[in-house]
């Protein structure tokens, strides 16, 4: 580490990757670099399992390009990682003292549980996924993880991959019929050999690069409207038109797939095969795509080690406070807003006009914590920012839809700002949903518009109901003229959505 960077060098079965993170403010690891290389290394393993000198002169040239970058970015220490096809070789320790003599790089050869506990891991601390299956395929293993209530039950390492898979089931650049069939026959039999796996009716995560390329193609498939791809879901019927769609192209075709790296056109088919074969055999109707894989998790067991813990307490916690350090978020202030708007709820609520459940008030606490962030960007179009920023940006623990609506929330300015922001999404949610949207973000406005000098001069409140007239009663520690002003400026978007008048009294009570 210098400067707050950390680097990794990930050695896989088909691709190779060095991946630079700056650490910033909030802990959170951005990635700066990312260098890929296509090696194939697998292909270099006889069936004897020797790591062929062709293969190892690959692996050696590979790691001095990579080393340019790292002495070039002045990076002494750094993670240097291999998996299956270096681990089932038996002329490991040979390929361990060349790379110690003639690289930068101590390599460390992971264990089959050591890939797959980082990918739960990875998995664990960037998701609120609290039960799931994991998988991760890479070019010559397989590694799937169960665990509940976010602790690790069981592992597996299939010897398997991609790479190994088209090798095995398909002669040619793409599968026939009866090839596609003995792939399924083997993957069932595999999958049955874990007792732990049948019909768990889990959600599947998917790690790695076929993962990510599978839900890259959907995405522009249906053409989806936001942007990222960690914690993106679809569900079994999805997977399945995806593999149907990838099956009927010719292999020129494939190339040209969107969201397909052309390097992987090859292996595509056997991996998606697995994933649906997966989803069967375990009875799971959702697949969601982590980011996040090993490279993260190795460096999530070093940052969850610093505070003396192996997961994060609570993920979105988590990523709400990187939030707000990287916005200059105002926690006190928040904390304020959000008591006087749960106020407002609880007398709201108690009136019967509204119904706002526990998972409002969550929704509600959230909307508050990053209302107006993209002033931080410009004040004057703060609300457009707002919204993008939190539609777009990865949130760990939120899934798309969460995500958005808390973009939704916090960027709330009127109706029609409101119904700009839903153009794309309309079939997302129902008109009662989008009805309470509006609710919870019109109520951390007028909220806010109490608090608007952050003084926190706000002591006691009421409300009283009338035919058609709301009247809150608010007892202020100080002068109130500033937040007096406000109100009668936002209180009209309360308003419509209650449908009444609400009418703000203030008084001035000095407390000791």
């Amino acid at each position: 580490m210098v400067q707050g960077k950390y680097a990794i060098v990930d050695i896989g079965s088909n691709t190779m990757r060095l991946v630079i993170y700056m650490r910033e403010k909030s802990g959170r690891l951005k990635e700066i670099e990312n260098v890929k290389a296509v090696v194939r290394l697998r292909n270099y393993l006889t069936e004897e399992q020797v790591l062929e000198d062709d293969g190892v002169n690959l692996l050696i040239n590979t790691l001095h390009t990579f080393q340019e970058v790292t002495r070039h970015y002045k990076l002494d220490d750094v993670k240097c990682v291999a998996t299956a096809t270096i681990r089932q070789a038996i002329n490991k320790e040979e390929i361990l003292e060349r790379v110690s003599k003639e690289t930068d790089f101590a390599m460390r050869i992971l264990s089959e549980y050591e890939e797959a506990y980082y990918g739960y891991l990875a998995v664990v601390n960037s998701t609120s996924i609290e039960n799931g299956i994991t998988i991760d395929i890479g070019g010559g293993s397989t590694e799937l993880t169960y665990f509940a209530n976010r602790k690790l039950i069981n592992f597996h390492s299939f010897p398997f991959g991609a790479l190994s898979l088209k090798k095995q089931f398909v002669k040619g650049e793409t599968p026939t019929l009866e090839e596609l069939m003995n792939l399924r026959n083997f993957l069932s039999t595999q999958f049955s050999t874990l007792d732990w796996l049948k019909n768990k009716k889990l959600p599947i995560i998917g790690i790695g690069g076929s993962a990510r390329n599978m839900v890259q193609i959907h995405h522009e498939y249906v053409n989806y409207p936001l942007a990222g791809l960690h914690q993106y879901m679809m569900n079994v019927d999805e997977v399945h038109l995806i593999n149907t769609y990838l099956q009927s192209l010719s292999f020129e075709d494939l190339q040209r797939v969107e969201g397909l790296s052309k390097d992987r056109a090859d292996l595509i088919i056997p991996a998606v095969e697995v994933f649906e074969s997966l989803m069967e055999f375990v009875g799971a109707d959702k697949f969601v795509l982590s980011r996040k894989g090993l490279r993260d998790g190795v460096f999530y067991e070093k940052l969850t080690k610093e505070f003396g813990v192996t997961l994060f307490p609570n993920v979105i916690e988590e990523s709400f406070y990187e939030l707000a350090t990287d916005f200059q978020i105002n926690v006190n202030h928040v904390f304020n807003v959000t008591k006087t708007a749960l106020t407002i709820v609880e007398l709201l609520n108690k009136s019967g006009l509204v119904s706002i459940d526990k998972n409002d008030v969550n929704l509600l606490k959230r909307g508050a914590h990053v209302y107006n962030i993209g002033k931080y960007i410009d004040a004057e179009s703060s609300s457009q920012h707002t919204f993008y920023l939190l539609a777009n940006r990865t949130i760990d623990g939120l899934m798309h839809r969460e995500r958005l609506i808390i973009a939704l929330i916090a960027s709330y300015t009127n109706k029609s700002s409101f119904k700009q922001n839903i153009r794309l999404f309309n079939q997302w949610f129902t008109k009662e949903e989008l009805t309470k949207y509006r609710l919870l973000g019109a109520i951390i406005k007028f909220a806010y518009s109490l608090n608007a000098t952050n003084r926190n001069i706000i002591k006691n409140m009421e409300l009283q109901v009338n035919d058609d007239t709301l009247s809150f009663f608010i007892v202020c520690r100080t002068d109130f003229k500033p937040e007096q002003y406000q109100v009668e400026k936002q209180k009209k978007h309360l308003e419509k959505i209650v449908k009444k008048s609400i009418q703000v009294h203030f008084s001035y009570q000095q407390f000791s």
